[in-house]
């Protein structure tokens, strides 16, 4: 079988990738019958010639792929038809700017498997960069709170050379008594949660921090059931939640009351309570840093207006007239909202993506196939498969 990484062709560009150089070269001495081209790129955060000496064939040409991993959406013009494709997609939600795209793929006979599919029996994600984006989410986060009140200063992700030269820049930081509320349980709460204790912000019980003033930072972190109750029963169960999230409503409120910065992570489509309305943001609502890592525009956190880039990262929401501002004025709100943040921590991401690549997902590939596989597969013999048969109206 001949595996393809192919060249991000996305604006703006992203530089991660599925394998990395170590990760192929593993990959061809241990597996029979294996082979890997990677298609030249002067974006990707391994040069070719990193490839090239870990007897990796770089080339232009990948018709010879069976199999062609990307990461994020790849233009139309190109895609190879009747060739097997993973990546993110971004169609499973009927997302209106990738519409054209899963039109050309079902026209080309492309079998698209979209990695943010591929899930465990029960609904966890398998593969993803959440982690990372969860660490400089985090990061930016408080990063934009110190610029905001001017009392610590931490430096750009994107300007380190890698997670472990970023890390230096925590010890002996001293941070004010800064309270935090993390939302998410999945990866990207992982992440948060590990720039937290890098830090030595302290966690707290969720009626503590409701509840207690204290004199050192702190952090809570609200999962399902802090975060969501059934309006006629007032309980949580994760599992009827899910499949009837309509019949839920926010908890988040009484936190919005007490908290300075919100770390978001939590997964959001239309039918999810969002963590706030904005008829909320009044003066009792005290939240002065969002950094949104799921960055959905408009959704769990409503005043997402959408996406900054990483250069410029942050921007302001006039608490008044809920209009996009310059951020730190003194009646807005400052909100992180970058979709590739893990962008700023590349070759890290890589290396983890690749790691659970690897674990989970390639050996189901080379021996034809699973159902995880065919869970996550979105067309098939230039037609929707039957999990995904709910897009057929958006795809026509």
């Amino acid at each position: 079988m001949v595996i393809g990484l192919i060249k991000e062709g996305k604006t703006p560009a992203d530089n991660r990738v599925a394998l990395t150089p170590a990760q192929c070269k593993w990959l061809q001495q241990n597996i029979a019958d294996i082979k890997i081209l990677v298609q030249s790129s002067n974006i990707r955060c391994f040069a070719d010639d990193e490839y090239a000496r870990a007897g990796v064939t770089v080339t232009d040409n990948l018709e010879q792929c069976d199999i062609l991993l990307g990461i994020k959406e790849v233009p139309i013009d190109m895609l190879i038809p009747n060739k097997t494709y993973l990546f993110f997609s971004h169609t499973r939600k009927e997302q209106p700017h990738n519409k054209k795209l899963l039109q050309t793929i079902l026209a080309k006979n492309i079998t698209l498997i979209d990695y943010e599919c591929l899930e465990h029996d029960d609904g966890l994600r398998i593969i993803g960069f959440g982690f990372f984006a969860g660490v400089v989410g985090a990061h930016n986060g408080i990063m934009a709170y110190g610029n905001r009140i001017g009392l610590f200063e931490l430096p750009r992700v994107y300007k380190n050379k890698d997670y472990r030269s970023l890390i230096n820049h925590y010890f002996g930081l001293k941070l004010p008594n800064v309270k935090i509320a993390v939302t998410g349980s999945g990866r990207v709460a992982h992440g948060v949660l590990e720039v937290m204790n890098l830090m030595g912000i302290h966690e707290v019980e969720p009626d503590e921090y409701l509840e207690k003033k204290f004199t050192y930072p702190v952090y809570v972190q609200l999962k399902g059931a802090e975060l969501y109750t059934h309006k006629e029963t007032k309980t949580y169960k994760r599992e009827h939640f899910h499949q009837n999230p309509t019949e839920y409503r926010s908890r988040f409120l009484p936190y919005t009351r007490c908290t300075d910065i919100l770390m978001n992570g939590v997964y959001w489509d239309k039918t999810i309570p969002k963590l706030f309305e904005t008829e909320d943001i009044d003066s009792r609502f005290v939240i002065q840093t969002i950094s949104d890592i799921t960055d959905d525009e408009h959704g769990s956190v409503p005043i997402n207006l959408g996406d900054q880039t990483i250069e410029n990262p942050i921007y302001g929401v006039d608490r008044n007239t809920l209009e996009k501002t310059e951020p730190y004025k003194n009646n807005s709100i400052d909100i992180v909202a970058v979709g590739n943040l893990p962008n700023e921590l590349p070759r890290d991401a890589s290396k983890y993506f690749g790691e659970q690549l690897i674990k989970y997902i390639l050996g189901d590939i080379l021996k034809g196939g699973s159902t995880i596989i065919d869970r996550a597969t979105i067309t098939k013999n230039s037609k929707l498969t039957n999990k995904f048969a709910y897009l057929e109206n958006y795809a026509k």
